[in-house]
């Protein structure tokens, strides 16, 4: 069976291009799906006015992550945590606790499986943090953990020469 895939599909090709499948697979998933439509005359115009709409729809997705990666790039967040002997955390700060911090603080509305963070932080100190925001387009960003002593400290400190 010959079709024009709609997609990008996996492990058999990009949008646009024309594929032989076998007739079960076809049917049963590209057609249904909408992934792909049948190789005829008519669909080949039809399949190259999907493709100039789909490169404008792309190219001003990555316009807009391209502006959300340079507002990223400049944010610095920091979060207080307990911590235990030689500066390690009781618990520690995890993809969750970075999504939910860029989208009800910061406003950045984003999905968190696109923050790509090694391992959760367990230390204080400065960690950078990658996000992917387009195939093309990712961002970097420093994420801080403080312990919370350390943090009442300089509370303190601040709220003492006021008091005198």
């Amino acid at each position: 069976m010959e079709l024009i895939l709609r997609e990008d599909v996996d492990k058999l090709g990009k949008a646009g291009q024309h594929v032989k499948v076998r007739g079960g697979y076809g049917r049963n998933f590209l057609l249904p799906q909408g992934l792909a439509i049948e190789a005829t005359i008519g669909n080949l115009k039809v399949i190259e006015q999907h493709m100039v709409n789909r490169s404008k729809r792309l190219a001003a997705l990555k316009a807009d992550a391209e502006t959300q990666a340079a507002e990223l790039s400049k944010l610095h967040l920091v979060f207080v945590r307990k911590v235990g002997e030689e500066g390690k955390l009781f618990g520690s700060v995890t993809l969750s606790d970075i999504a939910k911090e860029l989208i009800n603080i910061r406003h950045f509305h984003l999905d968190k499986h696109k923050i790509h963070l090694d391992m959760p932080l367990k230390q204080v100190g400065e960690h950078k943090v990658q996000i992917k925001l387009h195939p093309e387009v990712s961002a970097e960003f420093i994420v801080e953990v403080k312990a919370e002593a350390e943090e009442k400290a300089i509370e303190e400190k601040a709220e003492q020469p006021a008091a005198e």
